[in-house]
């Protein structure tokens, strides 16, 4: 080799070596990307592999093959009980047997399940998808008039329900008569109940059934667009709606276990409810996507939870709203890092709880992520920033148009520019997320309720004819791609000419040392544009309101339009089944002393925070007290 062939190669070589560095440089976060590149191109082929399969490939399938690869390894650890692969796929085939047998249950039926979390539950489940049946999964802590209209809103053939719950179907048996559904209580001897049109589903009888592999030719008409589960949102603006899940979409959503890193070596916490698509998707068909262990419990228990870590070795956890709150509120151990979780998968984590959650409970890797059940569009937060929600990516953005776009909070609708198209925010400034509707990111909508399908749509966004996911949700994205959720649309309110967010107000409020737990919302007042600004609050155990305190806070953190004017003080904060806080009720209410038995507080400009009273309230209705 020549001289100058030496300097070109050494050149070469010296080059190769700083490459990393000025990558590195230009974008810090370069080996999470290519490591979420790389994870999304695999499970895009994956994906891509599976929708041209003939015929289809579900979960189902997904399942039979994992039982075909480790039929011997734990899939389900609950309680005292543990059951394999192929024990699960044993007592599912009985089952299949015995629910079309004496439930007369075949292909195309719509069957509720009604109960809490169990094996049976994940049993029953399969047992449906080998007969090709829908499963609606209803919410266990709903009652008469809404669980009524679950069962309508998505065209219930039969009803499963769990022994205990006998009671709460027994008091809307006659419309289930009515409306022809075939009522089943599980895990009962035929003899011990006679209720006319509740029918039992006895353990001897499922147990008498064969275990044996059941005809695919039973589900022959199920195709990848069919529904395979109907979800119901969690019902804090209302009555509950179906959401519908296909056989697409559970595929998918399903992988995000992968996305995030989970192996099939993991063990994987769940105590969410199996009814919500975080316990059922995310976590159930995400750990058979995987093909790892599911260690199962009936709910959540802060007192009981890292103690089931530490049992059963679980390596990775599942959080939802106010969980991780709940986790670190509870009283300090000396073996709070003693475990072996290494990964926690969801959404609704707050910055100053994440923050205190790895400072207390270890080096775990924290996945954020946002989506809606019957959303088109997610994102997930692969690099771990403190906050944020997800990134944006290159591959996501070419697989799915979205944009933030101005939203009017007063007017409750987008803001349009003089052609009538919507408008986009800049970088760094908050905006309704919407989200093209297309073969790639379908909307399925909401079943037999076209109204509400039709409310989540937005057409003529952009350009003429073209159609869009309206998510509810304003987030923000900043320079770096990071995103951020700021507020749901519903509970952003305007005041003062201001849009005041209650994410914002609530984060706030819990730093005040007295205060455990917040809910922010806006409450009309007479004679007044907009909403004003009220706060439910639960105290610390052994802590007065410090009205005080809280003054000086609110006063020096927040603008004068957002602060609270009223503040209630409950003994609990009202939840969903999925830890959601509920403020329409709150809202209704208002601020008037009479109608609660809790006391109130109003923010008078002078004094402070002081006690509210009837007189105070007229005076506030009738103008004489201008807020």
């Amino acid at each position: 080799l020549t001289f100058n062939m030496y300097v070109l190669l050494y050149t070469i070589l010296a080059g190769l070596a700083i490459l990393p560095l000025f990558l590195y440089l230009r974008n810090p976060y370069f080996t999470q990307d290519l490591r979420y590149t790389v994870t999304c191109i695999l499970l895009g082929l994956r994906i891509n592999r599976i929708k041209r399969s003939k015929p289809f490939y579900s979960m189902l399938d997904c399942f039979l093959d994992k039982v075909k690869k480790h039929p011997n390894k734990q899939f389900i650890v609950f309680e005292k009980s543990s059951y394999t692969y192929r024990d699960v796929d044993k007592q599912s085939n009985k089952l299949a047997r015995a629910l079309s047998q004496h439930a007369s249950v075949k292909e195309g039926d719509t069957v509720a399940l009604f109960m809490g979390n169990e094996p049976m539950y994940v049993f029953i489940w399969l047992a449906l998808a080998k007969l090709g049946c829908r499963a609606a999964l209803l919410n266990y802590n709903i009652r008469s008039k809404s669980l009524l209209h679950c069962f309508t809103c998505c065209g219930t053939n039969v009803l499963l329900a769990a022994s205990e719950l006998r009671g709460v179907v027994e008091e809307v048996l006659p419309t289930l008569r009515e409306q022809s559904v075939r009522v089943f209580v599980l895990g009962e001897e035929e003899e011990k109940f006679v209720t006319e049109g509740v029918n039992t589903l006895s353990s001897s009888r499922i147990q008498q059934a064969s275990d044996q592999p059941l005809d695919p030719q039973l589900r022959s008409k199920v195709t990848l667009k069919s529904p395979a589960l109907y979800i119901f949102t969690s019902g804090t603006t209302g009555l509950p709606k179906a959401a519908v899940i296909t056989h697409e979409r559970l595929y998918m959503a399903s992988s995000m276990q992968a996305i995030s890193g989970v192996a099939s070596d993991d063990v994987f916490y769940i105590y969410l409810p199996l009814y919500h698509v975080s316990g059922f998707v995310i976590g159930l068909n995400g750990a058979i996507e995987r093909g790892n262990t599911v260690v199962l419990r009936r709910k959540f228990s802060a007192d009981n939870f890292w103690d089931d870590c530490r049992k059963h070795k679980v390596t990775v956890i599942q959080y939802i709203g106010e969980i991780m709150r709940y986790l670190c509120n509870s009283p300090k151990k000396d073996n709070d890092r003693h475990h072996k979780v290494r990964l926690a998968l969801g959404n609704g984590l707050r910055a100053d709880t994440w923050s205190e959650f790895l400072q207390r409970f270890g080096d775990i890797r924290v996945c954020e992520c946002y989506g809606a059940t019957e959303g088109n569009v997610g994102f997930i937060n692969y690099i771990g920033k403190v906050g944020a929600i997800g990134k944006e990516h290159f591959l996501h953005k070419a697989s799915f148009s979205y944009a933030l776009i101005q939203y009017d909070t007063e007017r409750e609708e987008p803001v349009k520019d003089s052609r009538g198209f919507c408008i986009k925010v800049p970088k760094g400034e908050t905006g309704l997320l919407v989200a093209k509707i297309t073969a790639q990111a379908p909307f399925s909508g909401y079943a037999h309720n076209q109204q509400q399908t039709d409310r989540k749509k937005l057409r003529d966004v952009f350009v003429k004819g073209d159609l869009y996911f309206n998510s509810g949700d304003l987030l923000r994205i900043d320079h770096e791609g990071f995103v951020y959720f700021m507020d749901r649309i519903g509970d952003t309110f305007r005041w003062k000419g201001e849009n005041v967010a209650t994410t914002e107000v609530t984060e706030h409020l819990i730093m005040v040392e007295c205060i455990e737990e917040a809910n922010v919302y806006g409450v009309k007042v007479p004679g007044h544009d907009g909403r004003v600004g009220m706060a439910a609050i639960k105290l610390k155990d052994d802590m007065e309101f410090d009205s005080k305190a809280t003054l000086e806070h609110v006063n020096t953190s927040l603008p004068s339009y957002a602060r609270p004017r009223f503040i209630r003080i409950q003994n609990s904060l009202a939840v969903t089944g999925t830890f959601k806080q509920m403020k329409v009720k709150l809202a209704e209410e208002g601020f008037n002393p009479s109608v609660m038995q809790d006391r109130l507080y109003y923010l008078e400009d002078s004094k402070g925070y002081i006690p509210m009273t009837q007189e105070m309230y007229h005076s506030i209705s009738d103008g004489k007290i201008h807020l």
